[in-house]
């Protein structure tokens, strides 16, 4: 028998507590963290495993956000995977209501194929056992079960809820044997408590992966939360859909109410006469939730350390560096974290590493920019970096794609001047439209309309000096956009 399955990517997580290096404008899921690839690169991957003689795979469907829909394209694209759809939430409203868009979205055709949902942001080695148990996963909902996977545990973990499955406790992985039942979800335990449960045995962690049929969703969501089905029905009946994006009505997703998966269905299943079954995923799993499972699953030395980038460790034990943009030494330290960034370090105790999130809280209270964009900050088109700034000027690297253009736009404060480093530029200065090549330079007074392009099948990179007596990211006026990010004449943050 032939099951149609339809990955779906849970992509819209802020990754809080790895900060400095996860931020909003560019999260955790986007990160190479292990091996060659992005989480949410890994995810997609991994999905595409499912293909076979029995399983007939759908492009996946991805949920996120606004502001990372181009980020979303560029990293599948580099893995030669196009989604089926990007849902975008106008606002985050958890895991219930983006799951109900992506079950929505997957029973537009009149098909009722099975959804294996995973968050974007997780990591496996074993990718055999993987597949084995997402194949015995799938086989079962397409009997009409609700099936979780559930974390073999090594250790007695208080940062996960957990699974207990009926009867002796025993998972078995036979193809053969069907999954156990689930008896009941507990909440995240105290440490005493995880102990007890990692003895007792029969309980797993909660990983956030769950595989069944988009009508089996929707009809559990509608028996347990009828108030969150109809109002994200109400918002995707309203959607709009623009090439491979598909936007729910904003005012009417805005009232949806905030739940997970969890707690708006799952935790209410068992006992209901809902077949709801647990397969054991023992596959070298980790949610990367913080940088102590950064650490867990990095290579290590004879010390345990573990570095990255440009990093002398000495006379240290159990202690990660992570450098990205200059040389970081560490001498003397026991089970800390160090993470570098060009605009901030983060030092920090291993085991206090849940705890990032309070200064990322504090940031974001503050409103300091380190809160959610990084000094690189990616754009559709391409990127830039603030590489220094004082008092009235302001110097940028900048870097457009091949074929791709920064929107028509104005300053009211501020003059630029553009050095081609490398590449083709196609520069809008006023009524004029000029090509310059490298080493040739460009002047954009203020008030002018301007435009910068590349032309070229080779990415553009320019130096731009800005001077005046603001500049600020929101000085800005909008007129023509190639990527709907604002209407005519509008005036928007952020560099266009």
């Amino acid at each position: 028998m032939n099951t149609l399955v339809q990955p779906v990517i849970m992509a819209g997580g802020s990754g809080t507590r790895l900060w400095p290096l996860s931020r909003s404008g560019y999260p955790k899921q986007f990160l190479v963290l292990s091996g060659q690839a992005s989480l949410f690169q890994q995810a997609v991957q991994r999905l595409q495993g499912l293909a076979g003689p029995e399983i007939s795979l759908v492009p996946p469907l991805v949920v996120g956000n606004e502001e990372h829909r181009f980020l979303v394209l560029d990293q599948m694209r580099a893995v030669q995977v196009e989604p089926q759809a990007v849902l975008l939430e106008p606002v985050g409203r958890n895991t219930a209501p983006a799951l109900t868009l992506a079950a929505l979205q997957a029973l537009q055709d009149g098909h009722d194929p099975v959804l294996v949902v995973t968050p974007a942001d997780q990591t496996v080695t074993d990718a055999a056992a993987f597949d084995h148990a997402l194949r015995r996963a799938v086989a079962c909902a397409a009997q009409g079960a609700i099936v979780i996977l559930g974390i073999t545990p090594d250790r007695p973990e208080t940062g996960y809820g957990y699974i207990r499955i009926e009867g002796d406790g025993r998972a078995p992985a036979a193809a053969h044997e069907p999954p156990p039942k689930v008896a009941r979800f507990v909440e995240k335990p105290d440490a005493r408590t995880a102990a007890a449960y990692l003895a007792e045995g029969g309980y797993y962690w909660n990983a956030g992966m769950f595989v069944l049929k988009a009508s089996a969703w929707m009809a559990a969501l509608e028996r347990f939360r009828p108030d969150i089905a109809g109002a994200v029905r109400q918002a995707y009946d309203g959607r709009s859909t623009d090439a491979r994006f598909v936007r729910p009505a904003r005012a009417e997703f805005e009232a949806v109410p905030a739940e997970s998966v969890d707690y708006a269905v799952m935790e209410q299943c068992p006992g209901s006469g809902i077949d709801i079954r647990m397969v054991a995923l023992d596959a070298g799993w980790n949610d990367l939730g913080a940088w102590e499972a950064v650490w867990q699953v990095s290579d290590k030395d004879a010390s345990g350390n573990a570095s990255v980038g440009d990093a002398i460790v000495r006379d240290s034990t159990n202690t990660l560096v992570h450098a990205t943009s200059r040389l970081v030494g560490a001498v003397g330290l026991s089970d800390v974290v160090v993470v570098e960034t060009p605009d901030a370090v983060l030092v920090a105790d291993r085991s206090r590493s849940q705890d990032v999130k309070h200064i990322v809280a504090q940031l974001g209270a503050e409103q300091r920019g380190e809160h959610a964009l990084h000094r690189k900050v990616h754009r559709p088109w391409g990127w830039y970096d603030s590489i220094d700034s004082g008092p009235r000027f302001q110097v940028k690297r900048i870097m457009v794609k091949p074929g791709a253009s920064l929107s028509l736009q104005m300053h009211h404060h501020r003059a630029e001047h553009w050095i081609v480093v490398s590449g083709t530029a196609e520069v809008t200065n006023g009524d004029r439209v000029i090509l310059l090549t490298e080493n040739q330079s460009t002047y954009i007074p203020v008030g002018q309309v301007h435009r910068l392009a590349n032309p070229g099948k080779v990415p553009l990179e320019i130096i731009e000096v800005q001077s005046g007596s603001y500049l600020g990211e929101d000085d800005i006026v909008r007129y023509e956009d190639t990527y709907g990010r604002a209407p005519a004449g509008a005036t928007t943050p952020g560099k266009s």
